[in-house]
């Protein structure tokens, strides 16, 4: 433990949690205020979706992402913006013919995919280098696809966070940074824990680090049980780490977490108890090469 941590706050996600948790915020406001909470509480980054206002369901519209991107940098927060570009990737087969998709699919174009990026320009955009059963569904992002948008996001001058969710896609990540896609040192994040990827385990954590680029910086997070314990092995393992309602939405079996900054809460007080430090935006920027735009 040999550099400050930074923890990154995913605060809503696109899963289908609204119902299961009143935390969860969904409006453009809602979101933005619970990403400044998060930052207040010690997240120095924030992993932002949108959702519908109306029916709280995951959504792509851009006036959304304007909106809540707007929310928070019009009060000067320094707090490092990170916005997904995973939605657009969900592929559900027909019941009957599998070429006929299901309810549910949201396959879209690369260019369609980043557009919010190139609007708002974030200093950091998810890639999902991943095709994958998703728990019901399948995940899909081929590599040509993932080549364009690396390479749209290297032109926008947006850090790619490299989501990456089992062994293959770390080998395959490395590939794009040989072939120039992506630049090196590259930004990873390991998630661990979601049906069907390598899982929240120490072992299943250390295995993922041990392919990572020699260069490579790293954050890692595990979903719902394994989300504190994670927090403390990427810390004891050299990494950052993740939390937030996106990825779990108790404090402890039993307990729902009140908010966001509750759970940003718990994972200082384990980064500290085990002998680490918390980055702020600033160290966080630094220690992932990002620059502060003008915005």
């Amino acid at each position: 433990m040999n550099q400050k941590t930074v923890i990154t706050c995913a605060v809503t996600g696109s899963a289908d949690t609204t119902g299961k948790s009143p935390a969860v915020p969904v409006t453009p406001k809602q979101i933005a205020d619970a990403a400044l909470d998060a930052g207040k509480a010690g997240a120095a980054v924030v992993h932002i979706h949108v959702r519908d206002p109306e029916t709280g369901k995951a959504s792509m519209d851009l006036e959304l992402y304007r909106e809540t991107v707007g929310r928070i940098r019009e009060t000067g927060s320094d707090i490092v913006i990170n916005l997904t570009t995973g939605p657009g990737g969900r592929f559900i087969p027909g019941d009957i013919e599998p070429i006929d998709f299901a309810a549910g699919t949201s396959l879209k174009a690369p260019e369609t995919r980043m557009q919010h990026i190139a609007d708002l320009l974030p200093d950091i955009c998810t890639l999902d280098v991943a095709t994958l059963n998703f728990g019901e569904h399948a995940m899909v992002n081929v590599p040509k696809h993932l080549r364009a948008m690396a390479d749209r996001a290297k032109e926008l001058g947006v850090t790619p966070e490299l989501e990456v969710f089992d062994s293959g896609h770390i080998l395959l990540a490395k590939q794009l940074i040989k072939e120039g896609h992506l630049k090196s040192p590259a930004l990873f994040q390991l998630c661990l824990g979601i049906p069907w990827g390598a899982p929240a385990t120490p072992e299943g954590m250390a295995f993922m680090k041990s392919l990572l680029p020699e260069d490579a910086m790293w954050s890692a997070f595990g979903i719902s049980r394994g989300e504190f314990p994670m927090v403390a092995q990427a810390t004891m393992l050299g990494g950052h780490t993740r939390v937030g309602l996106e990825d779990n939405l108790y404090m402890a079996r039993g307990e729902m977490a009140k908010s966001n900054a509750q759970l940003v809460e718990r994972a200082v007080q384990i980064i500290e108890s085990i002998g680490g430090e918390v980055a702020d935006p600033s160290e966080a920027r630094t220690a992932f090469g990002l620059v502060r735009r003008n915005d």
